[in-house]
């Protein structure tokens, strides 16, 4: 296994061209560290779930560089969504959103009634997914487990279906917000890195 620094010159070229062999990449985000694949390479995503034990029947989630990426999935986007994505995309918000029925899905969405989706602020991992398109990407844990603060701790704990290490140094073990606008009122499932009361004065206006 290979261990690049996100400064190193090649670390950019070298994580797209893992990803894109169907390689499990661990990679920073603006909140903890993640284990990253393409969601149309399936043995890499089974991967995921090995590296975190994690329950086949917990979708992963999807990380995005734009707008456009999370509209090209085919979700509906309500109005709470919006205005939340407006307040803190990028960020560490992810919104659960409900799939359309008029609109186009990739493959590797069939079956799902929804997907968790966020637009990370991290300038490499978006750099990164401009190249690829979107990422599954979860924390780099096992599942239930507090989430490492290092990128080699955060290896440790997932080894050995990990393919390249991106190593930004210390992070913190703090996820995100995880909201559900899927319904007719917007639902927080995990308060994380923002908290509730700021997530309810955005969409009643107060904030």
């Amino acid at each position: 296994m290979r261990t690049l620094h996100v400064d190193d010159e090649d670390a950019l070229g070298a994580a797209s061209k893992a990803l894109r062999a169907g390689e499990v990449v661990l990679v920073p985000t603006d909140t903890v560290y993640g284990l990253a694949a393409m969601p149309d390479r399936a043995a890499a995503v089974q991967r995921i779930y090995l590296a975190k034990n994690r329950p086949t029947h917990l979708p992963l989630p999807v990380l995005a560089s734009s707008l456009g990426q999370v509209r090209q999935l085919g979700v509906e986007f309500p109005t709470a969504a919006t205005i939340l994505a407006a307040r803190w995309w990028p960020g560490p918000l992810t919104m659960a959103f409900g799939l359309s029925a008029s609109s186009t899905h990739p493959e590797w969405l069939t079956g799902r009634e929804e997907v968790a989706v966020r637009i990370p602020a991290h300038d490499f991992l978006l750099a990164l997914m401009r190249d690829t398109g979107v990422l599954v990407v979860t924390s780099a844990n096992r599942h239930a487990e507090p989430t490492p603060l290092s990128a080699g701790e955060a290896d440790a704990h997932v080894a050995p279906h990990v393919g390249l290490v991106i190593d930004a140094g210390t992070l913190t073990d703090v996820p995100s917000t995880l909201v559900n606008v899927r319904g007719p009122a917007a639902v927080v499932e995990r308060e994380g890195a923002i908290a509730g009361e700021a997530i309810a004065a955005a969409l009643d206006g107060s904030a």
